[in-house]
């Protein structure tokens, strides 16, 4: 059995940042020069971030990524680095103008490419042959597919290129390395989080390396991106004595470059059906073997919860943001959302914004209160009674009755409207974003007041059940090993508290009914 070393490159890159993830890349290959490593694998689309969506639609956008692909195969080597190979994700352009397809419209466009860099040059590109068009991805809206493989020799030993979904299907890249004897199969990611996710790529992989008969190398982007979060988690598949399994697995929801050797097939080329591509071997003096890691999973709410913190932290930030308020309630979503946001943003740059009503009851109040000192957050108290007193006598006179009845769906919907103006005016004062606090459940069954409590910049759990609502709160407190969410917090009943006496269960079921429903629904 013979080795390849490579660095797998979890760089965490922003949509449309040439210059700054050009410089996330020259950093991954210094780290990687410095391991003395055969290849570099950064994410896909690592250039450009992803996903871009329109932005690959605009020529201009295709030739700054193609200028700044260029630019920063020659900064490598400039760097000293040109003896490291690299494949780097970027957008590029098909230049296939003169072949129309069967409706006229010209096959060229954008492509999903892998640049091939060495010695100061992309020597070779790969585009992506298989265009996901499900859940999440829009790939087929934006992308023309690749057809040709791109394999080359390194160090003796031939290397496949794959992206991400040429992955989960099968032909493309997965036979062209079975077909032309390749030894690694070197696979660029830009994975979102699912729930197991995790654990069906790794099955994946090692189905895929049965049949392939290649070792797989997968590196995955991490950080977050609007409504995405990728979570890294990048790894290595190696031929075995039972059969592939996976030798490496790198920490989830971080930076890292991981060096290490991957063992590949022993074997010679049967035939050359396709051409290829050598590239001089990065390195030629004797090295010391370097294990590969081996990072311990995470469970399923340490998952969620790195997601939650992972995809606040980067919303603001890439949004040119440093600060974020929350308006506190005493009630359960808001306390894990200022408890995500100040571990994301550091609890020096969240603010608790109270904003009791005649229905406030002093529990919430006080819970609040305690939250916010169990976080070391800073609040701000605005009741808002005098706007709803004011509104409500502004709005009599045009009302059927002439006046806004307590409590009803008006009158309920009034007070999270001004609450929602509210906190708004306060972002913009500040300079902070707003974060909201509606949960799966709500949003659902639409239990929740436009422009009011959904009145904000990023819905933190907006993905989340309510029941794993009270599932991350009871976790977080037994990590920290004290109640950094309030006990009561956790045991009261919920309730919006727009009216006399609330509580959710008065409009909804039970969530211990309602979140089964819903999951099984959705």
């Amino acid at each position: 059995m013979n080795v390849l070393r490579i660095a797998l490159g979890q760089v965490n890159p922003t949509v449309g940042d040439l210059e700054g993830n050009a410089r996330l890349i020259r950093q991954a290959a210094a780290d990687a020069a410095a391991g003395q490593a055969d290849l570099l694998i950064p994410p896909e689309m690592v250039l450009t971030g992803y996903p871009v969506e329109d932005l690959s639609l605009r020529p201009s956008f295709q030739r700054a990524s193609r200028l700044a692909m260029s630019a920063l195969a020659r900064d490598l080597a400039d760097d000293g680095f040109g003896d490291l190979t690299c494949l780097i994700g970027y957008l590029d352009h098909s230049d296939d103008d003169d072949d129309a397809d069967t409706v006229g419209r010209p096959r060229g466009g954008p492509v999903n490419s892998a640049a091939l860099v060495h010695r100061g040059a992309v020597v070779a590109r790969y585009d992506k042959h298989f265009l996901p068009n499900y859940g999440v991805f829009d790939e087929a809206r934006y992308f023309v597919p690749g057809e040709a493989p791109l394999v080359f020799e390194m160090n003796g030993h031939r290397v496949c290129v794959a992206i991400c979904e040429d992955l989960w299907r099968q032909g493309g890249p997965v036979q062209w390395a079975r077909e032309f004897d390749a030894d690694l199969l070197a696979v660029l990611n830009a994975s979102p989080y699912e729930r197991m996710k995790d654990d069906r790529r790794l099955e994946l992989c090692v189905e895929q390396a049965q049949a392939s008969g290649s070792a797989v190398a997968y590196t995955n982007m991490t950080g977050g991106q609007d409504e995405l979060v990728f979570d890294g988690g990048s790894f290595a598949v190696s031929p075995t004595a039972d059969g592939p399994a996976v030798t490496a697995r790198c920490a989830s929801f971080a930076e890292s470059l991981e060096v290490f050797d991957i063992a590949v097939p022993d074997r010679s080329p049967t035939h050359d059906r396709y051409p290829t591509i050598s590239v001089t071997p990065a390195v030629t003096h004797i090295r010391t073997p370097m294990a590969a890691p081996i990072a311990a999973p995470l469970d399923e709410l340490a998952e969620i919860w790195e997601t939650l913190v992972l995809g606040a932290r980067d919303y603001v930030r890439k949004s040119g943001f440093t600060k974020a308020c929350i308006g506190l309630s005493g009630g359960v979503d808001s306390s894990i959302v200022a408890a995500v946001a100040a571990e994301a943003l550091g609890p020096e740059n969240v603010f608790g914004v109270l904003m009791p009503s005649r229905y406030s009851s002093d529990h919430s109040i006080s819970d609040a209160e305690q939250l916010a000192t169990n976080l070391g957050i800073a609040t701000f108290t605005v009741p808002i009674e005098p706007a709803h007193e004011a509104f409500t006598g502004m709005l009599a006179p045009n009302l059927a009755d002439q006046q806004i009845n307590v409590g009803d769906l008006t009158d309920q919907n009034l007070q999270s409207r001004i609450r929602g103006v509210i906190l708004m005016a306060m972002a913009n004062e500040h300079g902070w974003l707003v974060l909201t606090t509606g949960n799966k459940s709500e949003a659902a069954v639409g239990y929740s007041t436009l422009y009011g409590d959904t009145a904000g910049a990023y819905a933190v759990i907006r993905d989340v059940w309510k029941l794993t609502v009270y599932d991350l709160c009871t976790w977080r407190n037994e990590v920290a090993g004290r109640a950094i969410i309030p006990t009561n917090v956790l045991t009261k009943p919920p309730s919006a508290e727009l009216k006399p006496d609330q509580r959710d269960d008065q409009s909804l079921p039970d969530y211990e009914i309602l979140d089964p429903n819903l999951r099984a629904y959705v």
